[in-house]
């Protein structure tokens, strides 16, 4: 079986065609629930192989391939991009813009999803084209809005394991700035829990020559993001783990106004519900205890997302381990502690009550490592997979933990 997995592989053909349209993932990429050109994309594609497929929660795809009795295991590739202003400097970067929040902003595919995309069609184009290698049915879910915590959730209100065959397991991996070639996974816990809130204090405005005269929301605010960095340091057992990071801070228009109000946003890492809802009450207790230190009206405290934890089942993790190492060397495939980043995977296989399995692969030369700048990584404006070496290793790492499951 891992044999197979090895020997299974797109011609020449296949493969440039597949990096055409992985070209044409990262020249074009689209904003959380606004894939609609992705999605369509897709489409195209899995016309192509002859499976069937559904839009789901929006510009959600499904796609079904049948290859007789089996079992039935679904894949997932996240298909958003990001708000940034490309800087790579490739013959394909994207120059293209989109709409957040009513504003034009630049947008690229600075985590590389577009990467997630192409490789789960490499990997659905070679099953299909090598039926007699395994058997069973291969749920391929293109999920819109992972950025945003709204797509997985959205696919599933929409009637996803209603209308698709349900599986026995959901597996899901990620492109990540290490090595092309090689894989992480964890067992257990493999990204935190996330919370992002939007916090607007409200103070009384007034000349910035009469601060008797004012309740000023600038210094209040500024307080509660000071008091929040204690929540970590001095409230939570240290032997646990948590971040609380102010990623925006909003307020006034001119220096000589003391403004009426100060808004500022919000993003809390947690790995345990326990710790996740201590740390939350901390924030709130914080942010209300400060507006009334200051005689000032209660604070507005609104939701942005939250993301479920991503957990790999102890259980089935074994068998991915080994059908990573058997095709991609033993030397190639770590198990690593989980990452403080998030992801909505999880909730795709919890929905059901079955097991999932996610682990990132490799999309930076090895050479990079060793140069004299940083490595670009997720979300940075230079974050470029390398093309043929992040594709390979995303098709090989699919294949070979699929036909663990599907394999004959």
């Amino acid at each position: 079986m891992t044999q197979t997995a090895t020997v299974l592989q797109l011609d020449t053909e296949q493969t440039t065609a597949l990096h055409e349209l992985y070209r044409r993932l990262h020249a074009h990429p689209e904003l959380s629930m606004q894939e609609h050109a992705t999605a369509a994309l897709i489409e195209e594609q899995l016309d192509r192989l002859g499976a069937d497929h559904f839009r789901c929660g929006g510009t959600g795809v499904v796609g079904i391939l049948r290859n007789g009795e089996g079992p039935v295991v679904a894949f997932r590739a996240d298909t958003d991009g990001l708000p940034i202003e490309e800087a790579t400097g490739l013959d394909y970067a994207s120059t293209d813009t989109g709409m957040l929040d009513g504003s034009e902003v630049p947008v690229m595919h600075g985590c590389g999803h577009d990467t997630h995309v192409a490789s789960l069609l490499g990997a659905a184009e070679i099953l299909a084209g090598n039926q007699d290698a395994w058997s069973g049915t291969l749920v391929l879910i293109f999920q819109p809005g992972e950025e945003t915590a709204a797509g997985a959730l959205a696919m599933l209100e929409d009637g996803l394991w209603d209308r698709a065959p349900r599986p026995e397991v959901v597996f899901g991996q990620h492109v990540m700035p290490r090595p092309v070639g090689t894989v992480s996974i964890s067992s257990g816990p493999v990204a935190a829990m996330a919370d992002s809130l939007r916090v607007t204090v409200h103070g009384q405005q007034s000349h910035g020559s009469q601060p008797q005269d004012s309740i000023d929301p600038i210094v209040m605010a500024a307080h509660m993001v000071t008091r929040l960095q204690t929540i970590v340091s001095r409230e939570l057992d240290p032997r646990k783990s948590a971040v609380v990071t102010v990623g925006t801070f909003h307020a006034g228009l001119k220096e000589n106004i003391i403004p009426a109000s100060a808004e500022f946003t919000l993003n809390i890492r947690t790995f345990d519900e326990e710790v996740r809802g201590q740390v939350l009450t901390a924030v709130r207790r914080i942010i209300e205890a400060e507006a009334a230190a200051s005689g000032a009206p209660g604070p507005k405290i609104e939701e942005l997302y939250r993301f479920p934890q991503c957990y790999n089942d102890p259980d089935a993790v074994p068998a991915v381990l080994e059908a990573l190492r058997d095709a991609l060397g033993a030397e190639s495939v770590e198990v690593t502690p989980p990452m403080m980043g998030s992801e909505d995977f999880g909730h795709l296989g919890t929905a059901i009550g079955v097991p999932s399995v996610f682990w990132m692969f490799g999309g930076t030369p090895g050479a990079v490592f060793d140069g004299p700048g940083p490595v670009p990584v997720n979300h940075s404006p230079f974050f470029a997979p390398e093309l043929e070496g992040s594709l390979a290793g995303g098709i090989s790492a699919a294949v070979a933990v699929l036909l663990s499951r599907l394999g004959n």
